[in-house]
């Protein structure tokens, strides 16, 4: 058997009107909505905006600045550690010192990565050792490398719109500052003493 579909004609509400009007005459068929009954969405924290006041759109242009710094970060631990191996005994805490600091700074700026994108930086792994050429030399490195660092997270703190990244990459460029200071004792009291230039700086 054959069956036909029908398409449904559209509710005449003018009918329902004059059904209602015999039942109820003095009731409002359609009342307005009591705003103190409709459900209300419920208020959103910060954190749960669309472009929050801090680790927004602003500092997601600064994205690759960050991932470079992380890198920068860890790879500066590193070698604080190997550095810190083949130093003179009085020098070896304050190098493990800087280098403990460069790694919490990574791991800060892996924070601050998950609080603009939700998701982890998967940091990429560097293995072997490294060689330094003279414990002067390597200081002398070192010094410059921290004082660009502190410049570079001071021009990035100019640089960005975002208050809460701005903050962090001021107290970040403290830091690297204060390595160098800190190098520039250890350098200080190496060329100072006759028997430790001997020892560990490498002649020219």
């Amino acid at each position: 058997m054959t069956q036909t579909l029908h398409t449904a004609e559209p509710y005449d509400y003018r009918h329902y009107d004059r059904v209602w009007q015999r039942v109820a005459p003095a009731l409002e068929p359609y009342p307005e909505e009591d705003s103190a009954l409709v459900p209300q969405p419920p208020a959103q924290l910060p954190g749960a905006e669309e472009n929050p006041c801090c680790m927004g759109t602003a500092a997601r242009e600064s994205l690759a600045v960050l991932t470079g710094y992380i890198e920068e970060e860890l790879e500066d631990h590193r070698c604080y550690l190997s550095l810190s191996r083949c130093a003179p005994l009085w020098a070896r805490a304050a190098l493990q010192s800087i280098g403990e600091d460069e790694l919490r700074h990574a791991k800060r700026l892996m924070t601050v990565h998950y609080l603009i994108t939700g998701e982890c930086y998967r940091p990429a792994l560097s293995c072997g050792s490294m060689r330094f050429d003279g414990w002067c030399s390597a200081l002398r490195r070192r010094y410059h490398a921290e004082s660009c660092g502190g410049l570079n997270y001071s021009r990035s703190a100019d640089g960005t719109t975002d208050p809460c990244l701005q903050r962090i990459f001021a107290q970040l460029s403290r830091d690297e500052f204060r390595h160098a200071d800190l190098l520039s004792r250890l350098l200080e009291r190496s060329l100072s003493a006759q028997s430790d230039n001997n020892l560990y700086c490498s002649p020219k």
